[in-house]
């Protein structure tokens, strides 16, 4: 089984308009769609699942658009705290938080610190987050406590500065809505990991499809730099 899947919920606006509904509607049903993969990844005992739920660049959205997904994020927030704390679910927010209200940020730190013990699956939501802004976050730290390092650190001296620095790195990513890119999302994190696409918009992917990407996952073979043969030994 993967340890970390990481995932980009995408196509939920395009499949609202496809019903002829408002792409925020899409939207709703995507958080129904993130309950039951949050779900069936805890039941299956998968450590670790990132979702990307709005990047640097979707700044750059309609202003109405923009104003529903901070408001259902922070609706969201406040309605599934206790389901998390029931299911021993802890949550993590990785991304820069300066554009988010006052209120969002604190329901944020709230939600971080009621879940920060809990041992189940972590769920970390990405929002505001761009990995170029990770790597550069990541290397002003190291700089700024260090220096001295400035022409012999290494990626070991880096690691412990990136925002996903307490989760392995992912072994399978997912995009859905048929794009196949991954957009900016943990550049750093998903340099060996399996990649896989799918034409479903993000409302229309759940427990079943998820089992079907891992049982995809699980037919690649992981060499990461090696052959087959060593493998096998």
């Amino acid at each position: 089984m993967p340890q970390h899947i990481a995932v980009i919920m995408d196509g939920n606006g395009r499949w609202a308009k496809k019903r002829m509904m408002p792409r925020v509607y899409g939207h709703k049903k995507g958080v129904d769609a993130l309950r039951d993969v949050i779900r069936a990844c805890d039941e299956l005992k998968i450590g670790y699942l990132t979702v990307f739920a709005f990047s640097s660049e979707n700044w750059r959205r309609p202003a109405d658009e923009v104003t529903f997904l901070m408001g259902l994020f922070l609706q969201v927030l406040e309605g599934e705290i206790e389901r998390m704390m029931r299911n021993n679910i802890r949550l993590k927010i990785i991304g820069r938080r300066e554009k988010f209200s006052a209120d969002l940020v604190a329901m944020i730190e709230s939600a971080e610190a009621k879940t920060a013990a809990n041992t189940g699956l972590c769920l970390t939501i990405a929002a505001d987050y761009g990995g170029h802004w990770d790597i550069m976050q990541a290397t002003r730290q190291l700089l700024t406590l260090n220096p001295a390092m400035l022409t012999t650190y290494t990626e070991q001296d880096l690691q412990p500065y990136l925002a996903m620095s307490y989760a392995p790195d992912p072994d399978l990513f997912i995009r859905t809505g048929g794009e196949q890119r991954i957009s900016n999302f943990l550049l750093w994190q998903l340099a060996y990991t399996e990649l896989y696409f799918t034409d479903l918009a993000w409302p229309e992917f759940g427990r079943t499809q998820l089992i079907e990407s891992i049982a995809w996952y699980q037919q690649r073979e992981r060499r990461f730099g090696r052959i087959s043969e060593q493998l096998s030994e």
